[in-house]
């Protein structure tokens, strides 16, 4: 799904329009509809509730929400703003309220009134094609409601936040959900930003996708219907070679989890073989853990020292839990010249690279790296003032290096040479939790090694280890799970989307 621009999505708007023979007031109406669709689902018919609508086409949203809410009989209070002229169906939709209820004129800040304690709040100040600081009337509405208690709905964006851009002014709210129409914004995946988003959630309001078609945008959203295309159905007349086999450099003394969570994730994933290159002290443990896997042993029993022969691997991973020994930051200069094929790179691989920023140019171009933001920062040498500063580095970092970073966080980013950026759906804050991202890695190791593209292998290991978390946290909770139960959860991801 692409994430379009507020330009792009009236664009989209338009093409609709012109394609069902429909007016634009129409479709708010269908905006409308949708957003009510989901509020009455979830909010009670006991609440009053207080509409705050602006002057432009976002006011119109929120005019049409209060009649149709007023039908389906609820207690509604509208305000609307006149500081200035109303769009023509804006004005449309105030003429056909006002033959429903009373609707409150808010034309400066004396014109406000107090906001009581349990009401509920839609907010339709300000939309997404908002371009300007917010000031005035605005500003003092939107600061009346901030201070309230009162849980806030925001239609398609809260009011004062940019959809493309971020804002730098402080006039803005903080709702506790946004309901988006047909496609998330840009802004809702910066962690900056949650304050004032809280949780978000798509609504479809019958915008015509073929009309985007021919619309260029730099970011997506990697939802199910996109990975539905993109895995590969497995064939009957196979052996473990048809699905891959797998090298993972990994383990130092003290951190052989970490190669135990990664090496069993590959296999769970569908890998027909994997092979753990690790130091002496983690053989038991690893042979134990998991005796599927093949061992690679290295001379030295705490760290890795030797890279093994690295022929005939569908795939290699390196990083997890390796330390940062001379020696191995020696073993992992050697595979980088070695390599010709895309590599998997991790945890303190990365650390590694950051410290030896030569090495970079020796990378294989499409590998993939998997740094959370403190790794990125690393890698970078700067600290970021925010995640736009940090999303724009990892832009800047995949083009110049020819490699694929995977932005670790909610909504992961995968962010390809090119400078696209495909930002993910699956995940929850259980995730948050020591050796998830091991798994990660041997997730997408995996993917490599079955024989799909960089690309592919990125976005379906972030996309899987997401929805294997999911499907753990219905289970385990968001706080009790732990990066081993993401593993024993891969299997439903298999089970939904494999043919």
């Amino acid at each position: 799904m692409k994430i379009l621009t507020a330009a792009q999505i009236h664009q989209l708007d338009l093409y609709t329009q012109e394609a069902e023979h429909i007016t634009s007031l129409a479709l708010m109406e269908r905006a409308a509809e949708a957003f009510v669709g989901w509020f009455t689902k979830h909010t009670s018919l006991q609440k009053e509730i207080w509409v705050f609508c602006g002057r432009g086409n976002n006011g119109g949203d929120g005019l049409a929400i209060a009649c149709l809410l007023i039908n389906r009989g609820y207690k509604v209070k509208p305000f609307i703003v006149k500081s200035g002229p109303l769009t023509s169906d804006c004005a449309a939709n105030l003429s056909r309220l006002e033959k429903m209820v009373a609707v409150t004129s808010i034309v400066t800040e004396e014109d406000l009134v107090k906001i009581p304690a349990n009401i509920l709040i839609i907010d339709a100040l300000l939309g997404s094609g908002l371009n300007r600081e917010v000031t005035g009337v605005y500003a003092a509405i939107i600061d009346k409601i901030n201070a309230t208690e009162n849980k806030v709905y925001a239609v398609d964006v809260p009011s004062g936040l940019y959809s493309d851009y971020p804002a730098k002014h402080a006039a803005i709210i903080t709702a506790d959900h946004t309901i988006t129409f047909q496609m998330p914004k840009l802004m809702l995946f910066l962690s900056d930003h949650e304050a004032f988003t809280g949780a978000w959630h798509i609504v479809d309001i019958g915008l015509k996708m073929e009309g985007a078609a021919d619309i260029v945008s730099d970011y997506s959203y990697t939802d199910a219907a996109v990975i539905h295309k993109m895995i590969r159905k497995r064939p009957v007349f196979s052996h473990k070679g048809t699905f891959g086999k797998v090298l993972l450099i990994a383990g130092s003394k003290g951190m052989m989890g970490a190669a135990t969570l990664a090496a069993k994730s590959i296999l769970r994933t569908g890998a027909g073989l994997v092979c753990v290159h690790i130091p002496g002290s983690g053989v038991d443990i690893v042979q134990t853990l998991i005796p599927e896997a093949i061992l690679s042993i290295d001379p030295n029993k705490e760290v890795v020292t030797v890279l093994p022969d690295i022929d005939g691997y569908s795939a290699i991973g390196i990083g997890v839990g390796l330390g940062e020994h001379p020696y191995t930051a020696d073993v992992l200069e050697e595979l980088l010249v070695s390599s010709v094929d895309p590599l998997v790179i991790d945890a303190s691989a990365l650390n590694i690279l950051a410290s030896n920023p030569h090495w970079i140019t020796h990378i294989p171009p499409n590998s993939i790296l998997t740094p959370h933001p403190r790794e990125l920062e690393r890698l970078a040498g700067m600290k970021f003032q925010n995640s736009w500063e940090r999303l724009h580095k990892a832009i800047e970092m995949a083009k110049k290096m020819q490699v694929i970073i995977v932005l670790k966080g909610a909504y992961t980013a995968v962010v390809m040479p090119t400078g696209v950026v495909h930002f993910n759906s699956t995940g929850n804050s259980g995730l948050a939790t020591a050796g998830s991202g091991d798994v990660l890695t041997g997730i997408i190791t995996s993917f490599l090694a079955q024989g799909y593209s960089p690309a592919d292998a990125a976005r379906l290991g972030v996309f899987a280890h997401g929805y294997a978390g999911d499907a753990a946290a219905e289970v385990k909770s968001k706080a009790g799970m732990i990066a081993s139960d993401i593993t024993e959860y891969l299997p439903m991801f298999f089970l939904d989307f494999e043919e």
